[in-house]
């Protein structure tokens, strides 16, 4: 069935959805507030899956390759962003924003203060950021992105796409300027973690004016790049590589390690609190990663050894870096990034006891007055041209 607001953008319900109604409301700012009611009239918080229309067939309107779904096939719905406010914390929201045709979630939270963008790392989503969002919000306007191919945003196929490589440093950085354009509408500050710090310094090369600062959380070191690997074994590297796109192997290794067994070990190597490894953040993790489409980005990134060097970009930074390195992370070894701090761009590079590779949930009470910190003191800071 269709169901329409007062806005006149069509939702559209399957017959066996949980939910009766949607109730949207327009704000100024072409932001719509959705809420939604279960079968038995009460309000229900709303899922994030409800977003995956292609993939769960609640409604449809950012769905770019499944027009069964959405039966008008109209795509000027597109042009909104979805505003879905959580119940039990209210002042973080989760939005969709149309990019190039493509539904790309994001969170946000707080009114005041500089823009705030958090990047997640590989295999991760916004929600990896969950014990940073508020705190930081209470200061700053904060954002959340799932790039795409990842956590809640769309997953295309790369093969359909009809490029040669899709899911790379690139484009994501664009996408993440791009965000800054169209949505913050401002500067900002981005803080990243793992391939996220690729992003983001990538991003602020290719637009210098927009990004004010980057905080670098163990940031990749890109160890399984091409040019690392000695001149003998490139040619074995890509053989491997396309037999895992182009064969049976990349999929059943996908599936032998998206599992909750496969997912929290995976989680208790580069996390030295094993504490931290929770059932809701190994459902975090795992959950998108269950998504149509999920397997085909995982193939294609870890096949993609070429592109951008953290060496390569810092180089080019125009704005401020602070690096911060957990020392017991076992993937990206903190004697190797001790090098960038020689790097005249880095301020400051910040050691954090007993942390692995994920500092931001880890460790938030050390990360995030870091954080702080390092945005309140540049936030008067002129970007360079």
């Amino acid at each position: 069935m269709t169901v329409s607001c007062s806005a006149s953008v069509p939702l559209f319900l399957t017959a066996s959805s949980p939910f009766s109604a949607l109730s949207l409301r327009h704000s100024n700012d072409g932001i719509a507030d959705v809420k939604c009611y279960s079968r038995s009239a009460s309000r229900l918080p709303m899922s994030l899956r409800f977003f995956q229309a292609s993939a769960y067939g609640y409604f449809s309107v950012c769905s770019k390759n499944s027009p069964s779904v959405n039966p008008s096939k109209q795509r000027g719905p597109l042009a909104k962003s979805f505003c879905v406010t959580s119940s039990s914390e209210p002042e973080v929201s989760s939005r969709v924003w149309n990019w190039k045709g493509y539904c790309v979630h994001y969170q946000c939270s707080g009114k005041n203060g500089p823009a705030v963008i958090l990047v997640h790392g590989f295999g991760a989503n916004s929600n990896h950021w969950r014990k940073n969002i508020p705190f930081l919000a209470k200061t700053n306007r904060v954002y959340a992105i799932d790039l795409i191919g990842y956590g809640h945003s769309e997953k295309p196929n790369p093969r359909d796409v009809g490029v040669s490589s899709f899911y790379t440093f690139e484009k994501w950085a664009s996408q993440l300027n791009d965000f800054c354009i169209d949505v913050v509408k401002d500067q900002a500050f981005f803080i990243c973690n793992s391939i996220g710090g690729i992003v983001g310094l990538q991003a602020a090369v290719m637009e210098s004016k927009i990004c004010k600062g980057i905080v670098l959380l163990n940031i990749s070191l890109r160890m399984l790049h091409i040019k690392k690997q000695p001149w003998y074994w490139r040619p074995f590297i890509k053989s491997f590589q396309s037999l895992l796109r182009n064969t049976a192997v990349g999929k059943y290794f996908y599936n032998a390690v998206a599992t909750k067994e496969a997912v929290k070990s995976i989680l208790s190597q580069c996390y030295h609190d094993k504490t931290a490894v929770t059932n809701e953040l190994v459902q975090i993790i795992l959950q998108p990663g269950l998504d149509p489409g999920a397997a085909d980005v995982f193939l294609e990134f870890i096949c993609y050894s070429e592109g951008p060097l953290p060496e390569e970009l810092l180089p080019r930074m125009k704005c401020p870096v602070l690096v911060a390195w957990g020392d017991k992370d076992p993937w990206e070894p903190i004697e190797l990034g001790k090098a960038y701090a020689n790097f005249e761009s880095v301020e400051d590079f910040v050691i954090l006891s007993n942390v692995g590779h994920c500092p931001q949930d880890e460790a938030p009470d050390l990360v995030n007055p870091l954080i702080e910190s390092f945005v309140k003191r540049h936030n008067q800071g002129k970007v360079a041209d």
